[in-house]
């Protein structure tokens, strides 16, 4: 066993600093009523025709941002939005949920000046 010397000792500090970005921004056009009850949205409601409409950003604050510029764009509803992970589910006709896209990413990008991915879709 070799002599070890206290004094050769290393600490590591790891943590995260996350920039100004948008991760994911994503259109699910009619998705099946199973998604939105796993998602824990409003069963009730009557989706045919509709969209799911995802985004993930940090910092994770923004996504009150984007919610508020998201239901505000169109005539979406909040689906979920989480302060703390910074993801916002907006629900609405495709056509809404892609103008509320729309608006939370040029406004990141453009005002905010923040990273920000295409939208896709499925």
């Amino acid at each position: 066993m070799d002599n070890f010397d206290e004094r050769n000792k290393q600490r590591i500090i790891q943590e995260l600093v996350p920039g100004k970005q948008i991760t994911l921004s994503h259109i699910i056009a009619n998705p099946d009523d199973v998604l939105y009850r796993k998602l824990g949205l409003d069963p009730s409601k009557d989706y045919s025709s509709s969209a799911i409409g995802i985004v993930t950003m940090t910092p994770a604050e923004y996504a009150i941002i984007g919610a508020d510029l998201a239901i505000k764009k169109s005539g979406s509803e909040l689906g979920f939005v989480d302060r703390f992970s910074g993801t916002l589910i907006i629900t609405g006709t495709v056509s809404e949920v892609e103008a509320s896209l729309n608006a939370v990413n040029e406004y990141a990008e453009n005002v905010l000046g923040f990273k920000v991915c295409p939208i896709t879709k499925t």
